[in-house]
C-alpha cells in the first residue's frame, strides 16, 4: 500500500505593497470624483456640530457664539428672560438650530453652562459638565451596540468646548486650571480670552504668553493636541496656532456700524469702533477660521476617534467586554429651556 503523503499547507498570503502607477494610467478612470460624491452626500444629509461654552457670567459667551455663526443661536438669544437669576448650581442648557449656507445644512447645538464659576464656593463645579459630556458618549455607545441600530446615529457628543478666560492680565484662576486639567481628557478645549478690548496690545501679548506658560507647567493640553498631529504639514500648521494664536484674544458683537463706507460688526467705545473681524483690533477672525473653516472636521474626528474611543474602551472593559445594557430613554437635561 502506498503511504499517504500529507498535502502541503498553503503559505499565508502576504499583502503586496501598494505601487504608485499614476504615470502609467492609460486613460481617465474617475477616482478623483469621490470628493464630489462625498460633497453631494454631505449636502443632502447635512452634518452635526455641537459646541459648548464655559466661563463665568459677564464674559460675553452668548454674544461671541452669535458672532461666530452670524445668527442668534445662543441660549440667551433664543429664550432669555432679563430677570433670569444666576443659578445656584451649574446647569446645562442645550439649544439646537439648523443653519444653511451655500446649500450645506449644519445642525448646530450650542451647550451653555449657566452658573459655572459664579458661586462663592466653586469647588468641583466642573463635575456636572464632565458628567454631561460623558452622558453623550454613553448615549452614542448604547445606540451603536443596538442590534437594530439606526442608519444614522444622532450625534449629541460635544465636539468643541470654548473656555472663556477673564481678561485680568495677571494669571489664570485656580478654577480655570482645575477645569481644563479635568476636562481636557474628555473634550477638545479651546481657550479664549474674553473681552480682549479691555487690555492694551502689550498687556494682551504678555497675558497670552503667561496663559500658555501656565497651561504648559500644569500639563494641560488644549486643542489641537500635539500627539494627534497626523503629518509634518499638520504639525507645522498646528505648532503656529499653539505657539502664537492660543489662547485667542477675542471681542464679540452682533451690532453693525458704518466704518469708511462699509458695514462692520463692532463695539462702539468713546475712542472709536472696535471692529470684530479686523485682525488689528482682535483675534476673532482667527478663532472663526480655526473653528469653522479649517478645523471643524478635525474637531469631530478627534472627538470620535480619541475621546469617544477612550470612553468606549473603558466602558466595555469595565463591563467585561460586553456592551452596556439597556436603555435609559429619559432626558436628564433640558434641551429646550
Amino acid at each position: 500500500m502506498s503511504e499517504l503523503v500529507p498535502e502541503p499547507r498553503p503559505k499565508p498570503a502576504v499583502p503586496m505593497k501598494p505601487m504608485s502607477i499614476n504615470s502609467n494610467l492609460l486613460g481617465y478612470i474617475g477616482i478623483d470624483t469621490i470628493i464630489e460624491q462625498m460633497r453631494k452626500k454631505t449636502m443632502k444629509t447635512g452634518f452635526d456640530f455641537n459646541i459648548m461654552v464655559v466661563g463665568q457670567s459677564g464674559l460675553g459667551k452668548s454674544t461671541l457664539v452669535n458672532t461666530l455663526f452670524k445668527s442668534q443661536v445662543s441660549r440667551k438669544a433664543s429664550s432669555w428672560n432679563r430677570e433670569e437669576k444666576i443659578p445656584k448650581t451649574v446647569e446645562i442648557k442645550a439649544i439646537g438650530h439648523v443653519i444653511e449656507e451655500g446649500g450645506v445644512k449644519m445642525k448646530l447645538t450650542v451647550i451653555d453652562t449657566p452658573g459655572f464659576g459664579d458661586q462663592i464656593n466653586n469647588e468641583n463645579c466642573w463635575e456636572p459638565i464632565e458628567k454631561y459630556i460623558n452622558e453623550q458618549y454613553e448615549k452614542f455607545l448604547k445606540e451603536e451596540v443596538n442590534i437594530a441600530r439606526k442608519k444614522r446615529i444622532p450625534d449629541t457628543r460635544v465636539h468643541c468646548c470654548l473656555y472663556f478666560i477673564s481678561p485680568t492680565g495677571h494669571s489664570l484662576r485656580p478654577l480655570d486650571l482645575e477645569f481644563m486639567k479635568h476636562l481636557s481628557k474628555v473634550v477638545n478645549i479651546i481657550p479664549v480670552i474674553a473681552k480682549a478690548d479691555t487690555m492694551t496690545l502689550e498687556e494682551k501679548s504678555e497675558f497670552k504668553q503667561r496663559v500658555r506658560k501656565e497651561l504648559e507647567v500644569n500639563g494641560i493640553e488644549f486643542y489641537p493636541q500635539k500627539e494627534f498631529d497626523e503629518d509634518l504639514e499638520d504639525k507645522t500648521e498646528n505648532d503656529k496656532i499653539r505657539q502664537e494664536s492660543m489662547p485667542f484674544a477675542v471681542v464679540g458683537s452682533d451690532k453693525e456700524y458704518q466704518v469708511n463706507g462699509k458695514r462692520v460688526l463692532g463695539r462702539k467705545t468713546p475712542w472709536g469702533i472696535i471692529e470684530v473681524e479686523n485682525l488689528n483690533h482682535c483675534e476673532f477672525a482667527l478663532l472663526r477660521d480655526f473653528v469653522i473653516r479649517t478645523h471643524l472636521q478635525d474637531l469631530k474626528e478627534v472627538t470620535h476617534n480619541i475621546h469617544y474611543e477612550t470612553y468606549r474602551a473603558k466602558r466595555l472593559n469595565d463591563n467585561g467586554g460586553l456592551p452596556p445594557v439597556s436603555v435609559d430613554t429619559e432626558e436628564s437635561h433640558d434641551s429646550n429651556p
